[in-house]
Formats: C-alpha cells, structure tokens, sequence
C-alpha cells in the first residue's frame, strides 16, 4: 500500500511537472505570435508611409533603401513565423505529456482505490465471520462465551 501511495505522489508531481511546462509553452506560443504580430504590423504602418511618401516622388537611392528594409522584414516576418509553428510543435507536444501523466496518475490512484476497496472487503468478511463465530458460541453455549465451539 505504501509503494502505490509514494508512486501516486511522484505521478501527481511529475503531473505538476508538466502541467507548468505547458504553461511555459503557451506563454512562448503567445509572446512568439505577439512578436510576429508587431512585425506585421510595423510592416503595414512601413509600407502605408512609404508608399504616401513615393506619391511625391523618390530618389532611386530611397527606393533601393526601401525596398531592401522590406525584404529584411519579410525575412523577419517568415523567421518569426517559423518560431511561432515550432513553439505551437512544443506546446502541443507539452499537451500530450501532460495528457500522458494525467492518465497514468488516474490509473495509479484507481488501483489504489481498488486495493483499499479489497482492504475493507476483507476487513468486513473478517468481522462477519466473528459475528458469526461469536453467534455460534452463544447459541451453543449461551452463558460461555470464552469457550472453544464444539469441533
């Protein structure tokens, strides 16, 4: 009974575990998204400057500047993009070992339960066959109870 009480607590630690890890790889996946987010958005606002600017007229030195920033950017973006896919990867796998833990602690703590349910079966059969034992006594022997049934 002690080895599945101590093999239920490492479970439910290695369950606390992992449980943690996964909140780790869901913050990564949120802060990856809101870096790609920034990216995106600091493009859009690039480009809306950019292109009222070239309304008036640019310079080829401007334009080349231009769009060399953007192809940095988008190599940004595509980067960032691919740090958000490995890190929702990550999460996901972080999900399935939290699912795995959870699922052997369920079965540590229902063999636990079964072998307190047989514990207490045989505690109850135990002090049935005492009642009887000692009904039997008293039908026998109705004023000696400390003696042996007849055999």
């Amino acid at each position: 009974m002690q080895a599945l009480v101590l093999l239920m607590q490492r479970e439910q630690r290695l369950c606390d575990e992992a449980q943690a890890a996964l909140q780790r790889a869901e913050d990564t996946v949120l802060r990856a998204r809101q870096q790609r987010d920034g990216l995106l958005a600091h493009r859009a606002e690039y480009e809306a400057h950019w292109a009222a600017q070239f309304q008036h007229g640019a310079s080829m030195d401007i334009l080349l500047c231009y769009r060399s920033f953007m192809q940095r950017l988008e190599q940004a973006v595509l980067l960032q993009n691919r740090q958000v896919g490995l890190a929702d990867r990550q999460c996901a796998q972080a999900r399935r070992e939290l699912m795995e833990c959870e699922r052997r602690l369920a079965s540590v703590r229902k063999l636990l339960q079964r072998r307190l349910a047989e514990l207490a079966q045989l505690g109850r059969q135990r002090e049935q066959k005492q009642t009887d034992e000692q009904a039997q006594r008293m039908h026998w022997h109705p004023g000696g109870l400390d003696r042996p049934l007849p055999q």
